[in-house]
């Protein structure tokens, strides 16, 4: 999976529509093979980050669980700290 696209799902305050399509576009991105798309498939690359985010929104507003929901904060802590020890300070 892409590093860039990060779990949106079971955090309280819960993912923002910025987030959502972040990633969508993160995810187009990495298929289509190419950060910015020429200005002849653009139309259809901004279609495909939009009909993604909207699928991703309902999905994410479907799911069910009995988790607690994670703390951004402290999951962004733990992430720094793999990172560190992975790549050093």
């Amino acid at each position: 999976m892409c590093r860039n696209i990060k779990v949106l799902y079971n955090f309280e305050p819960p993912a923002t529509d910025d987030e959502i399509r972040a990633a969508a576009l993160q995810f187009v991105r990495k298929i289509s093979g190419s950060a910015k798309p020429s200005a002849a498939n653009e139309a259809a690359f901004n279609r495909a980050v939009d009909q993604i985010a909207q699928a991703s929104a309902i999905l994410l507003g479907s799911l069910v669980t009995t988790a607690t929901p994670r703390n951004r904060q402290i999951e962004a802590a733990r992430a720094r700290a793999r990172s560190a020890q992975r790549f050093g300070s």
